[in-house]
C-alpha cells in the first residue's frame, strides 16, 4: 500500500491545508511590513479656493444664527435690568414704610409698657365718678382700636417688604443668568467670526515662487506705494483683519539696510508722536504678531519684530533685541513685518 508523503500527512485535508496556507502568507506579509515598515500614511490634500469658499459659506450661516441668538440675549438682559432696577426701586420704598412703621410700633410698645399713651393715664387720674369711668373705658377702647389698626398697618407694610425684598432677589437672579447667556452667546458669535476671518486667509495665496527650502524668490517693488506684490497682500490682510488705527508705513527711501526700502517690509502704527500704546493697542500688537507668525509660511513672512525682539522664520523662536533707545526705535509702537 502506498504511503502517504510527510507533506500530506502534516496539512491533512485539503480545507486545512488552504486554512494553513492563508496563516503563512499573512504571516509572510507581517513579515515584510515589520522589515521594509509601514507604507506611509499620505496627506490630505490641500483644499482648493472652491471648497474653501462651501466652508466659508457654512461657517457664514453658522454666525448668523450666532449673532441672531446673541441679539435676542441682548434683548432678554435689557429687560432684566429695567425688571432688577424697578424691583430695587420698590423694595427701597418699601424699606422706607417698614422702618417707619417699625420705629413707631417701637415706642407704642415702650409707651404701653410705660403706662400706656402718654398723657392718658395723667387725664384720667383721680376719676371716681361713673360717668368719667365710662369715658375711661371709651378712651380704652380707643387706644386698643389704635394699636390694633397700627399692628395690621404694620403686618401689612411688613408682607409688602417681604414681597419686595424677594422680587428683588428673584429680579437680580434673573438678571445674573441673562447677563451669563449673552457673554456665553457673545463668545460663540466671537469664536465663530474668527473661524471665518481664518478661513478668508486662507483663501489667499502669497505670489510668487516660493523655494523647495521654504524662502521665497524676491519680488520687484511696483504701483504707486513702491511695495511688492507679497508686502501688499500681507498689508491688506492686516488691516482688513486687525483694522490698524494709526496708519501703516511701508516703503521709505533711506538707506538703512533693511527691507523698507525694498518694498518688503510694513509697520503697522498702534500710537502717534513715539507715545507708548494703550493696553489695549499692545493686545491689538500681540494679536497681529501671532497671526503674522501663524501664517508665515503661507504668505512668505521673513521675521516679525514687536516689543524688543524679534521672530525668524528660519529659527521659528522669538529673540530678544539690544535695547536702541526709543518706544519707536524698540518697536513697542508697533509690529514691523517683512516678507521674502
Amino acid at each position: 500500500m502506498a504511503v502517504a508523503s510527510p507533506a500530506v500527512r502534516s496539512y491533512g485535508p485539503a480545507r486545512e491545508r488552504s486554512g494553513a496556507g492563508l496563516l503563512a502568507t499573512a504571516l509572510l506579509a507581517g513579515l515584510l511590513a515589520g522589515l521594509l515598515g509601514a507604507a506611509p500614511a499620505h496627506a490630505d490634500p490641500k483644499p482648493t479656493v472652491k471648497r474653501l469658499k462651501k466652508e466659508l459659506a457654512g461657517l457664514q450661516k453658522e454666525s448668523d444664527k450666532l449673532i441672531a441668538g446673541y441679539y435676542s440675549s441682548r434683548i432678554a438682559r435689557e429687560k432684566a435690568e429695567k425688571a432688577e432696577k424697578a424691583a430695587r426701586k420698590k423694595l427701597t420704598a418699601a424699606q422706607k414704610v417698614y422702618d417707619r412703621h417699625s420705629t413707631e410700633l417701637r415706642a407704642m410698645a415702650v409707651a404701653q409698657y410705660t403706662g400706656g399713651e402718654p398723657g392718658a393715664l395723667t387725664l384720667l387720674s383721680g376719676e371716681r365718678e361713673p360717668t368719667a369711668l365710662f369715658g375711661r373705658m371709651a378712651l380704652a377702647r380707643h387706644l386698643v382700636a389704635r394699636q390694633d389698626a397700627r399692628l395690621r398697618d404694620h403686618a401689612r407694610v411688613r408682607d409688602e417688604h417681604r414681597q419686595a425684598t424677594g422680587e428683588a432677589a428673584a429680579r437680580a437672579k434673573e438678571l445674573a443668568r441673562t447677563t451669563g447667556d449673552l457673554e456665553e452667546r457673545k463668545e460663540k458669535a466671537e469664536k465663530q467670526i474668527e473661524r471665518i476671518k481664518d478661513k478668508i486667509d486662507q483663501l489667499h495665496e502669497a505670489p510668487g515662487v516660493r523655494r523647495s527650502d521654504g524662502t521665497w524668490v524676491p519680488q520687484l517693488p511696483e504701483g504707486s506705494d513702491h511695495i511688492t506684490p507679497r508686502m501688499r497682500l500681507v498689508r491688506k490682510l492686516i488691516q482688513d483683519r486687525f483694522d490698524v488705527p494709526y496708519g501703516i508705513g511701508c516703503f521709505r527711501a533711506i538707506q538703512d539696510g533693511g527691507e523698507h526700502p525694498l518694498g518688503r517690509a510694513c509697520d503697522f502704527m498702534l500710537s502717534r508722536g513715539g507715545a507708548m500704546p494703550s493696553a489695549a493697542e499692545l493686545e491689538r500688537g500681540d494679536q497681529i504678531a501671532k497671526w503674522a507668525i501663524k501664517n508665515a509660511k503661507r504668505l512668505g513672512i521673513m521675521y516679525v519684530i514687536y516689543r524688543q525682539r524679534i521672530w525668524h522664520a528660519t529659527s521659528g523662536t522669538w529673540r530678544t533685541m539690544s535695547d536702541r533707545g526709543g518706544t519707536t526705535a524698540n518697536h513697542y509702537d508697533h509690529p514691523h513685518i517683512s516678507v521674502y
